[in-house]
């Protein structure tokens, strides 16, 4: 943990339930999967599912749908209804930014700090959300697991591509992840990151986000400016 919050030069920000309200539509998604591979609605397994589907939220997709079909063909089978079924809900105008989101990703990169984007979903499908927020060019790196090796959350490889690609931070104890699951927490650690920091508009509680290694629980995106305070970046603003 860096000692000064203001030496932060790297923020590293989860799109779906931290700086993206979704509604709900990673379940609903899921549901239009699973009934792809014939689980029924309403049975245990089902049921069985569903719950790890929640448990895990903020991991690569594919990798919840190895887990839950086993065999490869499955799992791909799974991931493209999931995709396909949540591109259609955000294309129908299902998502839209946490309160104060936009706000706090340009007051960040005004103070001189370099804001990252990051999600579990596909390219594809970050990018129908980014296009459906009119955010493409809100920061100037977007990452998916396929970005990085193809491993998402609770591996720490989307930080640490964030940290190699856009060469912000002369360490990792410069760089701040915040994000609203227990695996965004894990993902931070991981990186070693100096400011690993949960908020309260998503998937996880307070209680867990910090069993996870979150420093910080925030109630939202908007309060992490104030968390930070004004950087202390002598390389300019709006990286």
């Amino acid at each position: 943990m860096v000692t000064e919050l203001n030496d932060i030069r790297l923020v590293v920000l989860d799109m779906a339930g931290t700086t993206v309200a979704d509604g709900g539509l990673v379940e609903q998604a899921f549901g239009v999967a699973a009934g792809e591979l014939g689980v029924e609605p309403g049975s245990a397994d089902h049921a069985a599912k569903l719950d790890y589907v929640r448990a895990t939220m903020g991991e690569s997709k594919i990798s919840v749908f190895r887990h839950l079909f086993g065999q490869e063909s499955l799992a791909q089978r799974a991931n493209a209804a999931f995709e396909k079924a949540y591109g259609e809900l955000v294309d129908g105008g299902r998502i839209a930014p946490i309160t104060g989101a936009r706000e706090t990703i340009e007051e960040l990169r005004a103070g001189g700090r370099t804001v990252v984007l990051t999600t579990g979903f596909a390219r594809v499908t970050q990018d129908a959300i980014l296009a459906a927020l009119g955010w493409q060019d809100l920061v100037p790196l977007t990452l998916c697991p396929a970005d990085a090796g193809g491993r998402g959350r609770p591996y720490p490889d989307m930080v640490l591509e964030a940290f190699l690609r856009t060469k912000a931070a002369d360490g990792v104890q410069q760089i701040a992840v915040l994000g609203d699951t227990t695996y965004d927490m894990l993902s931070g650690v991981r990186a070693g990151a100096g400011v690993v920091a949960g908020v309260l508009t998503g998937a996880h509680e307070e209680e867990a986000l910090r069993a996870a290694g979150a420093g910080h629980v925030l109630g939202s995106v908007a309060e992490l400016p104030a968390l930070l305070g004004k950087s202390a970046d002598p390389r300019g603003a709006g990286r």
